[in-house]
Parts: structure tokens; C-alpha cells; sequence
């Protein structure tokens, strides 16, 4: 998880919406479970914006900056954090090429909200381990390649080496099973009404 708070561990949401009724309910509904930041418009929320949000929820139709553009400038600024899309605009193919990793329209309801959020932050916690996992296996690979495994078995950074990615490739098969269950979970988020 790239933004977790360092005054607690709970993930970082940031709630984008210019109707700050909506945006408030949001924050309600969520903060006993992440620590989550308002912003009332696109401009704020590109002022909000950086590597300690985990997950942005994002309203689409803002009059300011919209939640399109808002997309468009995190990912255009490279922000390791996850958007959900949270809008009252009807999907249509614009959405084909859109950057988003959720899209829920409204109203959504507190349990859909929180589903979508948790599987963003399993999806973010894999992506990491896979990461690793290549990283450290391709350096495995890159010394078994030019050292013998006599060598090899007896050097203690290797050994280190493969315990941590027989440990990734068990957390990875964990997250792959968590996954299974998320993307049944997924399938019952309520995306549209």
C-alpha cells in the first residue's frame, strides 16, 4: 500500500464530490475504516492529491475541474493511488479509454462503497508483491545463470534471496485466493441502478 497514514495504519480515501452533502455522507459512512480527506471540487482535489491517498472516490460531473480531468492529471502526474469512479453520468464508451480502476453510480450504498475500496487496496497490495517477486526472481536467475549451484547454495544472500520469493510466491497465491473471494464479492457490487 503506497499512502497508508503515518499517525495510524488505516488506508487513505480521498473523497472528491462538489455537492458536499454527497461528500459528507461518504465521509461518514467510511471514516471508522480508512482515513479519509474531503475535497468539495476538482480543484481541491488536485490540491488534495499525493502519494499518501490509496484510493480516490471520484464524482465525474464537477464544474470546476472535472472528475475526468481530475483522472486525467493523476495519472498524468504518475500518483501510485487508486480512483473509483462515483457519478450520477450514465456509463457510455468514453469510459473504454478512461484510466479508472472502478466505476459505481450513484447512489451507492455503504457496504457497496466499502467492497469497492477493499478490493482496490488488495489489487494495490499485489500489484507490489508481484513487483517484488519479479525483481527478486530475476536476479535469482541472472545468478544461477553465471554461478554454479555449489556456489550458490552456500552463499547466504542467495539463500535469503529464494526464501523471499518462495515467501512472495505464498503471499501472491494468498492474495490470488483473497482475490477469488473479492471478485465473487465484485461481481455482487452494485454498479449501476
Amino acid at each position: 500500500m503506497n499512502g497508508v497514514n503515518e499517525a495510524n495504519d488505516e488506508p487513505r480515501v480521498l473523497i472528491v464530490d462538489d455537492e458536499s452533502e454527497v461528500a459528507d455522507v461518504y465521509e461518514l459512512r467510511l471514516r471508522d475504516e480508512y482515513d479519509t480527506v474531503t475535497a468539495y471540487g476538482g480543484e481541491v482535489a488536485l490540491e488534495t492529491v499525493d502519494e499518501t491517498v490509496d484510493v480516490v472516490l471520484l464524482d465525474r460531473r464537477m464544474p470546476d475541474v472535472s472528475g475526468d480531468e481530475v483522472l486525467e492529471t493523476i495519472r498524468e502526474r504518475g500518483l501510485d493511488c487508486r480512483v473509483v469512479m462515483i457519478t450520477a453520468v450514465d456509463p457510455d464508451f468514453d469510459i473504454v479509454d478512461m484510466p479508472f480502476d472502478d466505476y459505481l453510480c450513484k447512489p451507492v450504498q455503504k457496504e457497496d462503497l466499502v467492497a469497492a475500496i477493499d478490493q482496490q487496496l488488495t489489487a494495490d497490495r499485489y500489484d507490489e508483491r508481484l513487483t517484488e517477486y519479479l525483481e527478486v526472481t530475476s536476479k535469482i536467475a541472472l545468478l544461477e545463470a553465471e554461478k554454479p549451484a555449489s556456489e550458490l547454495d552456500s552463499n547466504d544472500q542467495v539463500v535469503e534471496l529464494r526464501e523471499r520469493a518462495d515467501a512472495l510466491r505464498a503471499e501472491m497465491d494468498d492474495a490470488l485466493a483473497e482475490f477469488d473471494d473479492f471478485e465473487a464479492a465484485f461481481q455482487e457490487i452494485t454498479r449501476y441502478e
